[in-house]
């Protein structure tokens, strides 16, 4: 169970920063950031010591700003012995505004730093504990500081200008009123293309939690007098970059977590008497939570040798790396798409003849009239607009905004629950052809209620009624989800899912059946669908770094699929494409698989090998067997490499 970690970000000037340190400072300043975690129903946060209040209750009022820094596994016993060790570190007398940029001292921004890390092992937002330190050097951020201290240590919010503060501008400044407090700046992405690779370790128990989340952890210890460290940190953070997760991803697959740990900087001095650092730049590398190794100096090569050996160590290479199957690497991810434009036109009025023809069962919300209306006056036109007919003139594009999606998915679901199963395939057409807009794979991602959902579970309760699927609804259904798959992140989403009851299992079971299906179009979309399934699948593998270590990897669902794609091979006779596709997609299921021994069993005991050597064999697929010399070629690497005897 998993708890959401929050960080209210209070601008302490409240606006006035934004209005006026231009002028004052020739820079940009939107404001001097306190930050505070929430978590466990609190509010916690660093000033006259560690406090905690009721979230939006502390004497800084409403957050200017709310920021999503994940979840933690973490349970509230242990996040609370972790604030009682903190306490001996944040301290009353240590606090000082400037403490990211003094080695004494400590401020509200380190805190939830720390706090963030030993939460989620991510960070703050680079804009709050970055704040530039020659802007709070210039006499106006001195003349500052008092006032700004005062508001953070204060018992209320008054914007009262103290006699410490110099007119008339910085008073000015002061007294304005904070109307651009609850403009929100930019906001934080913890996925985005500027996470950190490093992690700035503050204390013990930051550094402790980093070993206990991360197999593979690099430490440099470094100083701010050490020229030799200023040698070597460009490379170091080089190699964070090339061979380290970012800042937050915890156990990324190939990867190790590289941390800085500066001796002069508060109590991280004590991480370094823990392991016996007297000289720096030191590097220590541990291999799941226990020292592996120590470097001392500045040499790069020696540090990258190093590091190399530990990923080694901690990540073995997959054996599937040492084969030499140039036909296996080289097959396309792109996912297989079924783009063909049908006539608009016809079949809205196939759809809407349908409708007239069914009688809405009693208290629906929607009448056919209302969801007539909804498909030919806001969804006809976006379709239209993306799918023009070859010789028309072209249409200015329309977008699909989440309101017109919303109400075609409640029509979607109407319309379902009231017409027979073979009516349906019109607008399950229409939903196939806006599957190809990157825009509604996106919303589909983040809808509880998807298109997808509505069709899938229309088809399993007819599966498990008995009730054969028209052919109609399971071609255009495959066709569909195929076209889901040209979004990565709806991609990702499916084979990911855990759920029992949901996309991924609907959509197994319905291929399952569907690559054994009489019609040629069903099979060959089907088997076109469970090709983008092992191809995403690899896709992910990549991105993981295809190591043979542990894995988030579904090996129950990878079993039935292979199985299923096994079964459908055996049966093949007619269609070299869909061998094609299933061979492929049966090579990329395999290939770099966290179970390879368990698939090589599966495959084994299937009689795997004898099944796809029939497929070159006469009769096996068509009069003389598969024909083209790249598919034979790709069925004789998968037999030979992936199936034993």
């Amino acid at each position: 169970m998993t708890t959401p970690v929050k960080l209210y970000v209070y601008d302490l000037t409240r606006g006035m920063a934004r209005q006026m340190s231009m002028q004052l400072t020739g820079r940009q300043i939107d404001g001097i950031w306190h930050t505070s975690v929430v978590v466990f129903g609190k509010e916690i946060f660093y000033g006259r010591g560690i406090s905690m209040t009721a979230p939006g209750k502390s004497h800084h009022g409403t957050p200017l700003e709310t920021l999503d820094m994940g979840e933690t596994a973490i349970d509230e016993e242990t996040f609370n012995d972790y604030l009682r060790e903190m306490r001996t570190f944040y301290t009353a007398e240590k606090y000082h505004l400037l403490g990211w940029c003094t080695t004494s001292h400590f401020n509200c921004n380190n805190f939830t730093a720390d706090c963030v890390g030993f939460l989620t092992g991510g960070s703050i937002p680079d804009h709050i504990k970055d704040l530039p330190r020659d802007f709070l050097s210039t006499p106006f951020g001195q003349a500052l500081r008092p006032t700004i201290d005062g508001m953070f240590q204060g018992p209320t919010p008054s914007p009262a200008v103290p006699p410490s503060v110099p007119p008339p501008a910085a008073a000015s400044l002061l007294n304005s009123v904070a109307s651009h407090a609850q403009r929100p700046s930019e906001a934080y992405n913890p996925q985005g293309p500027s996470r950190s690779h490093v992690y700035h370790i503050m204390n013990p128990t930051v550094f402790n939690s980093l070993l206990k989340n991360h197999q593979a952890v690099v430490a440099f210890f470094t100083s701010s007098t050490c020229p030799p460290c200023r040698m070597i940190e460009p490379h170091f953070e080089r190699l964070a970059e090339q061979k380290g997760a970012a800042v937050g991803e915890t156990n990324k697959a190939g990867t190790a977590a590289f941390a800085k740990i500066n001796l002069d900087s508060g109590a991280a001095g004590s991480v370094a008497r823990e392991y016996s650092v007297r000289v720096t730049p030191t590097f220590i590398f541990f291999l799941n939570g226990s020292k592996n190794g120590e470097m001392k100096g500045a040499s790069v090569a020696g540090l990258e040798s190093e590091v190399n050996f530990l990923l080694y160590q901690a990540h073995p290479p997959h054996p599937h790396q040492k084969l030499n199957v140039p036909e296996v690497r080289s097959i396309s991810l792109d996912p297989i798409l079924f783009t063909q434009n049908p006539p608009l036109d016809t079949i809205n009025t196939k759809l809407a003849s349908f409708i007239d023809a069914s009688t809405p069962p009693a208290g629906r919300a929607l009448t056919n009239d209302q969801l007539k209306q909804t498909i030919s006056k806001e969804v006809l036109p976006y379709l239209k607009s993306r799918n023009t007919a070859p010789g028309a003139p072209s249409l200015p594009a329309i977008a699909a905004t989440p309101a017109m999606l919303e109400k075609w998915t409640l029509a979607s679901e109407l319309l379902v629950s009231s017409l027979p199963l073979d009516s349906v395939f019109p607008l399950i057409d229409m939903w196939r052809i806006a599957m190809l807009d990157v825009a509604v794979g996106t919303w589909v991602s983040t809808s509880s209620e998807s298109p997808l959902k509505v069709f899938l579970k229309k088809a399993k309760e007819a599966q498990d009624e008995g009730v054969d699927i028209p052919r109609n609804y399971t071609l255009v259904l495959l066709r569909t989800l195929l076209n889901s798959f040209k979004t990565p992140v709806l991609a990702a989403q499916i084979i990911k899912e855990e759920e029992e009851e949901g996309v991924r299992s609907w959509m197994t079971g319905l291929l399952v059946n569907s690559l054994l299906h009489q019609d040629a179009n069903v099979r060959s979309a089907a088997a076109g669908l469970a090709f983008n399934v092992a191809a995403a699948i690899h896709k992910q593998r990549n991105v993981d770094g295809g190591g043979g270590g542990e894995s988030s990897e579904d090996e129950g669902w990878q079993v039935e699929l292979v199985s299923a794609i096994i079964e459908a091979l055996d049966r093949e006779k007619t269609s070299e494409d869909v061998v094609h596709r299933m061979v492929a997609s049966l090579a990329l299921l395999v290939f770099l698989s966290p179970s390879h021994e368990t698939l090589s069993q599966l495959l084994e005991a299937l009689q795997a090998k004898t099944i796809l050597k029939e497929k070159l064999a006469k009769g096996g697929c068509g009069p003389n067997g598969v024909t083209k010399k790249d598919v034979r070629k790709l069925i004789e690497v998968t037999a030979a490499q992936f199936c034993p005897v």
